[in-house]
């Protein structure tokens, strides 16, 4: 207990103090019994994912279930080896392109991270949202946090190594990648923990259980700066809207294992990714954004329940999340869902 202590003393050491001004703009915790389709895309594909990854993505290695030892209801993500279209393992992969987008903000996920060694690379991150008319690493890749890298499968530290990354480029032979890992004092594989990235105008920060250490330090800090190059600037890029991705590979460059009787991870049955939720924060200022333009938008819900009377087309409404209750904010004014006015 004293070497843990002293290691997330040093982790903590000059760490910022980050005021908690955000307001809560959407959550998801999977609670329904069937996963939102009109937020999020079930990817099925087995084109590697551009890695060289294993596994062929389907609908059955995406399912909502109860995590065993905590009963929590969770989006569960499932690797398990098998044949499979060609492929020799299946898994899942998720992500809210064009359903649900936003441009800076708090994005926090708690996440109960298998075992990866060897060869698991589970990973929660995004991408921006224009992926369909630029395409990749034109749209911006960032990386929230990656597990199972070769590196801590080679020292042994595995469960204690991850990292952030941020892509860029004209093109997929002239990636620009700040990728900057860590090995933890204590094991973020096998219970649950909470990530925190804060993506603002000027800089992208990643945290690791902001809950249960406030003061840690950034294990992934890095600058927004502009460049000449509209491909390598940062600022320009990592300025719009980006959609969310959670996914658990199988092998590839990453862990750099392609040999499927190599994945050990695997030997003893299938491996899951376990997410209790996952909550973005803003604050409200000019350039931050959020959309989520399905038909299960509370908005429009509020629309639907009578608070039309309230509004006009001019006007625009806002939700905001207080004390675990939605309200609308429109024209100065706060109402429930039900266009009753309280402010």
């Amino acid at each position: 207990m004293k070497k843990l202590s002293i290691a997330l003393m040093a982790l903590m050491a000059c760490a910022p103090l980050i005021a908690d001004e955000y307001t809560l703009v959407w959550n998801e915790d999977f609670t329904d019994n069937t996963l939102d389709r009109a937020v999020w895309n079930i990817e099925v594909n087995g084109d590697g994912g551009g890695n060289n990854e294993l596994q062929y993505y389907c609908e059955k290695g995406v399912t909502l279930g109860t995590e065993p030892e905590t009963g929590k209801k969770c989006l569960i993500l499932t690797a398990t080896k098998e044949d499979y279209k060609g492929k020799k393992c299946t898994s899942g992969r998720v992500n809210t392109k064009n359903n649900l987008y936003y441009t800076f903000g708090k994005i926090e996920a708690r996440i109960k991270f298998p075992k990866t060694a060897d060869g698991l690379w589970p990973a929660f991150w995004q991408m921006g949202n224009n992926f369909d008319q630029v395409g990749w690493p034109r749209c911006g890749e960032t990386d929230i946090i990656e597990l199972g890298n070769a590196n801590g499968i080679k020292n042994g530290t595995q469960e204690r190594f991850f990292n952030g990354a941020m892509h860029i480029g004209s093109a997929w032979n002239t990636v620009w990648c700040d990728a900057q890992n860590i090995t933890y004092p204590y094991s973020v594989e096998d219970t649950f923990h909470i990530v925190t990235m804060i993506w603002t105008p000027t800089s992208i920060e990643m945290y690791m259980d902001m809950d249960s250490h406030p003061g840690v330090a950034p294990y992934f800090s890095t600058p927004l700066e502009p460049n000449k190059d509209p491909n390598y600037d940062r600022q320009l890029v990592f300025g719009k809207p980006n959609f969310i991705i959670a996914n658990l590979a199988i092998g590839g460059n990453f862990p750099q294992i392609w040999d499927i009787n190599k994945i050990s991870a695997l030997a003893d049955g299938p491996r899951s990714m376990y997410i209790d939720w996952i909550r973005i924060y803003q604050r409200g200022d000019a350039n931050q954004s959020f959309v989520c333009p399905s038909a299960s938008d509370p908005i429009e819900q509020a629309n639907a329940q009578g608070i039309e009377d309230v509004q006009g087309d001019e006007v625009q409404s806002t939700k905001v999340m207080k004390n675990g209750q939605l309200f609308i904010l429109r024209g100065g004014h706060t109402y429930t869902l039900t266009g009753q006015q309280i402010q």
